[in-house]
Order: C-alpha cells, then structure tokens, then sequence
C-alpha cells in the first residue's frame, strides 16, 4: 500500500490532520484502533471554553472540521467569562456525545482522497535517516514519505482505578505499546504524563429537583460557516462537594495511586483529580461540580470537576455523599490514565521532527490537553506535511502560533500544556470576534475555505468598512440631536464630537448610536459587533500593535542554533542549562524561555551584536 501522507490516530488531531491533508489534494491514509470510534469524545462531552474557544474559532476561519462539527452538535451554548473584557472571553459547547463524532465522521467520508484502515501501527519505517513508512500489525507495510503521529494517550497506555491497572489508552480500547518502543528505537525522546476522567451517572438515578439548573444560551456558536444545530438544547444543573466529602477523601489518600507512587507521570495542575483539590487547597469547604448529560439517546450523566483514580467502593461513597447524588448510580469509575509523550522541543513549526525529516507529531503525543489543542496541531501538522513546509502562525496572528511556538520553544514542563488566554501576549489582538478577519483569507489562499463561507465573509468584512466611514463625519449638536441624547438618557456633548467617538461610549452600541443619528444605517448583528468592537477598543489595540511590531523585531533577530552558550559572558548557570537544552532560533523565543531574564535577553543580543561585527571584516579581509 502506498500513500503521499500516513495519519496514526483517529481522535480530534488525527481527524483535522488528514482532512486537511485530503482537501489539498494528498492521498491520506488514516490508520486507527477503532473505526467505530473515530473523533470519540473519551472525556468530556464538551468543546472550547476560556482561550479554547478561540483555538475552535481560528481553526473554523482556517477551514478546519472542528467547529462545524461542534455547532452541529451542540446541546448547550455558553459565553465564559462575560463580566471581564473582550480579550479573555470565550464560547464553550456542550455537544452530544454520539453525534459529534457521526457528524466528523460523514465529513471525513465525504473526502475523496481519504482512506480509513482500521488496524494497528506497530513500527516506524526510517530508511537513510527518514521516514519512510509505516508497518501494521497485519504485517502490511504502508509506504509513505511522510507520517503525522497522532497517537494521544495510547502511547504505553495504562489505566488507573486505585490499585486497579488496565492496559489501554481509554476505557474500551487497547494501547499502543509496540509502536512506543519503535520511537524509542527511532531516537526519539519520550517522557510520561497522566491525565483523568470522572465518574459517569445514570440520569434516572439523580434527584434533578435538588440541583440548580444553567440554561442555554441559544444564539451564537464556533463556526464562520452556516451551521443549524441538529438538536435541541439540553439543561446542566450544579452541585457542590463538602467538608464531608472532603474528609472522606483524605481517609483514603493511601488508596489513591497519585499518592501510592504507582503513577509515574504527572497530571495537570490546571484541572487536578477532587484528591489533587482537596490536598492542595485545604481550606476550601467545597468545590463546585456540573452535571452535564452526556446526550439526548444515552442516560450517561458526565461529572464535570470530579476528576478522580480512587478505588471503585470509595468513588461510590463518594459520589453518594454529594447533594443530589445520595442516590446515583455510576455507569463507569472515573480512572487515570498514563501515557509516552514525545519532547515537542524536537520539532519544527511546521511540527515535523528535527532529526528525522517526515515525520510529524501532533496532540496529546507533544505532552498537550484538551480536544481543541490536540485538533489545531493535527492542522499545522497535516498542512505542513502536505505542503512540504512548515504552515506557521506568528505569535500576534493567533493563539494556535502561541501554542505551536510555546510547544517547541518551551516544551510543556514535566506536565500537560493547556492553551490559557495568560499564554498570549498579544491577546487584545487576539479575540473570538475578529478570528474571520485574521485568518480567513489564509485559510483560503490555501483552498480550505468554500466559497458559500467565504462570500459571506467577504460581506461581512466590506459591510464593516464602509460603515467605518461613516463614523468619522462630525457630529451635529443641533437642538434636535442634542434632544435625542436627552431622550436616550445620555448626557448631551458639549463639544464637536464624531459618531465614531459617541460609539466610544460604554453605555452606547449600535442600537443607541442610531437613535441618536437616524441617518446611519441598520446592520446585521455581527457586522455592528465588529463595528462597537473596533471603536470600543481602538486606542488598546493601536497599543498592542506596536508591542507586536517590537516582539516581531526580536523575533527577527536570529540566533545561530550552534552558539556556543558557555561562551557567552555574563549569563547565570541557569539560564545557559535553559538554552543549551531548548535551542532558541530567535532572540525572541530565547527571550520567552522561562527563566530567562530582560537582563539576559540584554546579554545575548549584545553578544550577537558583537559576533556579527566581528564575522563582517573577516569578510572584508577575504574579499580582498
């Protein structure tokens, strides 16, 4: 069998590897355990969420499956983070369990290009020091110039409920450990992390009645395209632990394999086991838990924030000590699983190995969390394979360059990498709302966005400037305008204003604006949103571009990859350990390895500064 580009993986990354790949004309073959199982939800039922949202977002602006998908099973819509600002606000969904992988799984099949095999990758093919296939455990040798490994947790997979241990990467399929010791072989290096899930309920086992409900909110979504929601909305209810819970837990810490040493691999700090919560904040009472139904045909009840490996008899005391819960039966334990990881360090943008040219690793393999992460990665990685370069976004461009960027620049520290708004340094820049107008038109000079979705985009964005225009023109303070200001409870100007500067207001939105000038016109709600935005943040935005202009500066400046960082004067122990082992292209990514200070970042560039002056008449001499 032979294929332009092999993808090992069917979960979130592996899904937008191999559609991208596919859509530009490559003949993909995407290998996975399970066909059935492909784009599975294994944790929880849901999609996006503070700075995931706007993975999901940039992802649907570049033409990616994701969002789509999302939208089209979406049971619960929620705007996080509303009382702050625009920058570190984000859309969660909750989806349907089922549909959501039977809706990626019709896209995938409808792409002509794109074959599934259901079998087993057992061993890397390397041939003169690159990839060269891939062998199943069939014995079929796939022959393949490039490979997009997107393995997630089934790398050496171990499941852990107390002193239980299961092999396999999640609940009802096996792990991958043939194809691990093949990557070993290969020379790559390869760490251990965990990761958890929660006890899953029986609905009709809840009392509902002593629980308070959280509502759908019904407009918005993912995806630039049209998308109508296949189902109807579905109600979270919330709950909370207590001292008795809490008590309940530490009694069995010992039984707990985060605490017996029986796990190697370290967990997320950002969402710990209820064992991780209840040791690390002792002072806290409780801890909040949502209940979320995992779809509308399965009576699975998801319990999101009770994260936990302890034994099967402790989970159900525990479940059972909870309000609502007194009652509940649970379908499956929650459980830990262990998996390899591969140091994204070793990659390129482009996500392809440094050391072993067409290979390609994207997901929960580069030590990251999360659907959203693990889908933009299997993008990058599947149009940098399929293009034969590496497909790059700037850290000001999106927050998937920040994450690209963090991952080999950075590594992930020992534990699972999280996108957080924090990451982004650029992140006024950086909003769910303008995603469309940052990269759409990437998206589509790559031949990843149809024509239904770009037309309406190329609307919207011409709407949006030629009602930019209007806002200019000076305000009239004649006695009728000033009477509508009165009448729309606004203190009236007392100067020469523009609409442009009313709109500025924060008491004022499009609507307002309006009344107060009948002349501008009525918009569509997303063109106005992009209007109230654009005015609304003008003078941060301004700001943070030239803070991305300078960043862009360092980022040009580079750095030899053989510098010899023992012989630069001046730097800590520290910081020389630091970039001996990351290996900084830029001044940039040097200056934003952790540890690194202004004061050495200062150090560096004089040194370079020096070395260039220093190469320059060397050259002069030979040239002569």
């Amino acid at each position: 069998m032979h294929a332009d580009l092999v993808v090992v993986g069917g979960g979130h990354s592996g899904c937008e590897a191999a559609a991208a790949a596919a859509r530009l004309g490559r003949e993909v073959v995407l290998v996975t355990l399970s066909r059935a199982h492909v784009a599975r939800l294994s944790c929880n039922p849901a999609i996006g969420g503070l700075a995931k949202g706007q993975l999901v977002r940039e992802l649907d602006a570049l033409g990616g499956l994701m969002g789509r998908a999302a939208d089209a099973s979406c049971v619960q819509l929620r705007r996080l983070n509303t009382r702050k600002g625009l920058a570190v606000q984000g859309t969660r969904a909750q989806v349907d369990i089922d549909l959501y992988p039977q809706v990626m799984q019709e896209l995938l099949a409808s792409l002509p290009t794109l074959t599934v095999v259901e079998e087993e990758v057992t061993d890397l093919v390397v041939e003169d020091g690159r990839v060269a296939g891939v062998r199943l455990a069939s014995g079929t040798h796939v022959v393949t110039p490039r490979v997009v490994l997107t393995t997630g947790t089934f790398l050496a997979g171990v499941m852990h409920c107390g002193d239980a241990r299961t092999v396999g990467g999640r609940v009802g399929d096996g792990a991958a450990h043939a194809l691990s010791a093949s990557l070993r072989a290969a020379g790559l290096r390869l760490g251990r992390l965990k990761t958890g899930t929660v006890p899953r309920l029986r609905a009709d086992t809840i009392r509902w009645d002593a629980l308070e409900a959280q509502d759908d909110e019904p407009t918005g979504g993912f995806s630039f395209a049209d998308v109508h929601r296949r189902l109807g909305p579905l109600t979270c209810y919330l709950t909370w632990t207590h001292p008795g819970v809490h008590d309940l837990i530490r009694a069995n810490l010992h039984r707990s394999p985060l605490f017996t040493g029986a796990i190697e691999g370290r967990g997320p700090r950002y969402c710990p086991s209820i064992e991780d919560k209840v040791v690390r904040f002792p002072d806290r009472d409780r801890h909040l838990l949502f209940l979320e139904r995992e779809g509308h045909d399965t009576d699975r009840v998801y319990v999101n924030g009770l994260s936990t490996s302890l034994p099967a008899d402790v989970q159900e005391a525990m479940v059972h000590a909870i309000p609502g819960l007194e009652d509940a039966a649970i379908l499956q334990h929650g459980y830990a699983v262990e998996y390899d990881m591969a140091d994204p360090r070793d990659l390129d943008h482009g996500l392809q190995h440094r050391q072993l040219p067409g290979l390609f690793l994207a997901g929960q393999v580069n030590g990251t969390s999360g659907y959203e992460e693990a889908a933009v990665q299997g993008f990058v990685a599947g149009v940098s394979a399929a293009l034969g370069t590496p497909f790059r976004l700037g850290r000001d461009e999106a927050y998937i360059g920040v994450l690209v960027d963090d991952l080999v620049t950075r590594g992930v520290g020992g534990e699972p990498y999280r996108m957080f708004t924090s990451r982004a340094e650029h992140r006024l820049l950086l909003r769910e709302d303008n995603a469309d107008r940052r990269l759409m038109a990437r998206g589509r000079a790559l031949g990843l966005v149809d024509d239904a979705t770009w037309s309406a985009f190329a609307a919207r964005r011409d709407a949006i400037a030629q009602v930019d225009g209007l806002l200019d023109a000076p305000l009239r303070t004649d006695a009728d305008t000033l009477a509508r200001f009165e009448a729309a409870g606004l203190t009236p100007p007392r100067k020469a204003l523009t609409a442009r500067e009313v709109l500025r207001r924060p008491d004022v939105d499009w609507d307002v604006l309006r009344r107060l000038l009948p002349d501008l016109p009525p918009l569509d709600a997303a063109v106005a949103e992009q209007v109230e935005i654009d005015a609304k943040y003008a003078g941060y935005v301004t700001m943070a571009e030239k803070r991305a202009v300078a960043a862009a500066r360092m980022d040009g400046v580079a750095v030899p990859d053989d510098a010899d960082w023992n012989s630069v004067p001046g730097l800590s122990s520290e910081v020389r350990e630091r970039l001996v082992a990351a290996r900084p292209r830029t001044l940039g990514q040097l200056g934003r390895l952790p540890g690194v200070t202004p004061a050495a970042v200062g150090i560096v560039a004089a040194w370079l500064t020096a070395q260039r002056a220093r190469v320059r008449p060397e050259r002069s001499v030979a040239a002569r």
